[in-house]
């Protein structure tokens, strides 16, 4: 038997600080195999780690014991990241790698640092939850800061228009079975920052004014590098 899993408790702790030395390994890693024959092999093998690890934790939460309406369906952006994230190992491309560079480094990371997870250490869902979501965010950071591919402008529309398309999909999913996806029906039970929004749907108009503001302050650094480069 686990106890319940506590937020910022040792547990917490400790996998963020997996994360963290991960993250620069992932990095270093990119930069020693940028532009050499070995990147497409460990860009591969890093796309195949993903699901053998994903694909266990999505069955866990559908299985009938656990299943929940409500909560089981793969409908959260961090449940999605990590189809994006092999998506972009495996493939290189641009589109992608930006899409995983908005979804993991704000979504992802924000669902890993506020967890909604009942079993602690060491149950195989805490094991589960956390080597996914750390894997799609070692990903972007491999792809962005280790092989060097940069977010741009249209990359950045990209991530929106999913986002947008994904956001209307959610919602018609919780109109239909009256669930809360992505908090896009109502607001969650316990206080959170969504508060300082106003009533629904305000607070969505709102969210996504952040959201866009925040992806644009972390695009705009990489895209003036960019025409600094070429210019000079």
């Amino acid at each position: 038997m686990t106890g319940a899993f506590e937020p910022y408790g040792p547990t917490h702790l400790a996998a963020i600080g997996c994360g963290a030395i991960g993250a620069i390994g992932v990095v270093w890693l990119g930069r020693s195999v940028r532009g050499r024959s070995a990147e497409e092999r460990v860009r591969r093998t890093f796309a195949v780690l993903l699901p053998v690890f994903s694909l266990p934790h999505q069955a866990r939460q559908l299985a009938p014991g656990d299943f929940d309406l409500d909560s089981s369906l793969p409908l959260d952006v961090s449940d999605l990241a990590w189809l994006v994230a092999v998506w972009a190992l495996w493939s290189r491309r641009s589109r992608a790698t930006s899409l995983l560079y908005y979804w993991g480094l704000t979504l992802t990371l924000q669902a890993m640092l506020t967890p909604t997870l009942d079993n602690d250490f060491p149950d195989p869902d805490y094991f589960l939850f956390f080597i996914t979501h750390l894997l799609t965010i070692w990903a972007a950071l491999f792809l962005t800061f280790g092989l060097g591919i940069r977010p741009d402008w249209p990359g950045y529309w990209f991530a929106v228009a999913c986002t947008a398309v994904w956001a209307l999909c959610a919602i018609t999913v919780n109109l239909l079975v009256d669930a809360n996806y992505g908090y896009l029906s109502r607001k969650p039970d316990v206080a959170t920052l969504l508060d300082l929004f106003g009533p629904w749907p305000a607070y969505l108009l709102a969210e996504g004014a952040v959201v866009m503001a925040g992806w644009a302050l972390i695009t705009w650094p990489w895209v003036v590098r960019r025409q600094r480069a070429v210019s000079g």
